[in-house]
């Protein structure tokens, strides 16, 4: 079984990352800032010398979490050209796996009813707006599941999908 648990990377280590690939001159020009609070964000908080100023990044998680509302993390993957897909829960309790047959027929099947939407919605040769979102999220749930079966399979747990699943 592989384990699909990645250590997560602290916000100021990925901005460090970023700032090595981007001038930070031209980072904080664009954002109408000074350069050393640019640089602030890429010190880590519990050093002597972080400012105590929050990096964007975790300005966001934080309305997130104050918040709990997806559409915040949508609304940022919107802005970039991207869609969010949430990650199923890891099974923590040390279930048994379930066979693979009923996972797969079910990621099957939502495939299926994504292309029967689409199917139906370019039969007169025309997807209107209303169509269009219809396909948007048969597109989201098919994203959804496909992404929990994938983490099912690193971890050998399809008993969690099928509940997930089922759900839904």
């Amino acid at each position: 079984m592989i384990s699909a648990t990645l250590p997560v990377m602290k916000s100021h280590r990925l901005l460090k990352r970023v700032f090595k690939d981007s001038s930070v001159q031209i980072i904080a020009h664009d954002m109408n800032l000074s350069p050393s609070t640019v640089y602030k964000w890429a010190e880590a908080p519990d050093s002597g010398s972080a400012s105590g100023i929050p990096n964007p990044l975790d300005r966001a998680l934080s309305l997130y979490d104050a918040t709990g509302d997806p559409r915040v993390i949508h609304w940022l993957c919107e802005q970039t050209g991207g869609f969010y897909v949430d990650n199923s829960a890891a099974n923590s309790n040390g279930e048994t796996s379930q066979p693979l047959a009923p996972a797969t027929s079910k990621v099957v099947k939502q495939f299926a009813d994504l292309l029967s939407t689409v199917a139906s919605a370019a039969s007169d040769s025309k997807i209107n707006s209303r169509e269009a979102r219809a396909i948007r999220r048969e597109w989201e749930k098919l994203k959804r599941v496909a992404e929990g079966y994938v983490q099912c399979c690193e971890q050998g747990n399809f008993k969690q999908l099928n509940r997930a699943m089922n759900k839904k």
